[in-house]
């Protein structure tokens, strides 16, 4: 007897480290895909139809902008050396000039007119919500995250790992990453439990708030959606590649606002199917 009592708190502390290892093995080795890089400037790596149309939409206005630039540099340049003083001592002192002035004012006109027909298909296919095989409900708080999934009457809320220790970087804290499978370098970006979706189906997030506004956001996804008090916003994706995706709150919202980070895990449907048993069996802390 005395000897099952003894053994009582070290099962008890060694659950934990049971359920976190429980959903790596549901999951396996996720790559981490979506995340910030040290000095990038790109856009991270587009796991969806959306970001994919999002990041082409980018190049192709880029490219009419540098000949924007480039033209209006040139003319200039052109300008400044034929017309300067030294060559033009007689000015032309004509006040108008008709061809001209249909020319500059026909061709922005197309330019934008060609803008809106590439842009405002792709604004359409973002706020054109399909019907989501998941449907997760988020709420967002000062400062983390509610999740809800009212298909399967699941209900759970997502820290920082770290939030605990007051956002600092702490030896527990850096035990508590390695054993999610993270790295130093996922601090402040790595949650304690995150969002699982399958691979390859529709997921339509509702998005809300309970105090202020924040905005749920996942850069690799290409979606990003103001969560308001009092109304219910909605955004939708398809991930086509397992892995772990990682975002942040990107409508401040008080003085912890850098410290309320995403993490959306999308995984197959078998690992799906199994997360789900095991999450409403109790049996995941974390995952």
């Amino acid at each position: 007897m005395k000897q099952l009592l003894a053994s009582i708190p070290l099962a008890i502390l060694a659950l934990p480290a049971a359920a976190q290892q429980t959903a790596r093995e549901i999951f396996g080795e996720l790559p981490i895909i979506g995340q910030p890089q040290d000095g990038g400037i790109g856009f991270q790596p587009a796991v969806t139809s959306i970001a994919r149309d999002i990041h082409w939409l980018d190049g192709f206005l880029l490219i009419i902008i540098t000949a924007i630039t480039l033209f209006v540099m040139g003319l200039l340049l052109w300008v400044v050396v034929k017309y300067r003083r030294h060559v033009n001592t007689n000015p032309a002192r004509f006040t108008h000039n008709s061809p001209l002035e249909v020319t500059w004012t026909v061709v922005p006109i197309v330019i934008l007119v060609a803008i809106g027909g590439f842009s405002l298909p792709v604004l359409f296919d973002q706020q054109r919500i399909p019907e989501g095989d998941v449907v997760v409900k988020v709420s967002g708080f000062q400062w983390a995250w509610e999740y809800e999934y009212p298909d399967e009457d699941l209900v759970f809320q997502s820290y920082m790992i770290g939030a605990d220790a007051g956002n600092m970087m702490t030896d527990e804290v850096r035990a508590q990453l390695i054993d999610a499978g993270y790295t130093e370098d996922h601090f402040r970006l790595a949650t304690d439990t995150s969002v699982v979706v399958p691979v390859g189906q529709t997921i339509v997030m509702q998005v809300t708030a309970t105090d202020v506004i924040h905005s749920w956001t996942i850069p690799a996804f290409g979606v990003k959606q103001d969560g308001i008090p009092g109304r219910l916003a909605q955004l939708w994706f398809e991930a086509d590649q397992e892995g772990i995706y990682f975002g942040q709150c990107s409508e401040l919202c008080g003085i912890a606002h850098a410290y309320m980070p995403i993490t959306v895990k999308v995984v197959s449907e078998e690992a799906y199917a199994q997360w789900l048993e095991a999450v409403k069996a109790g049996e995941l802390r974390s995952w």
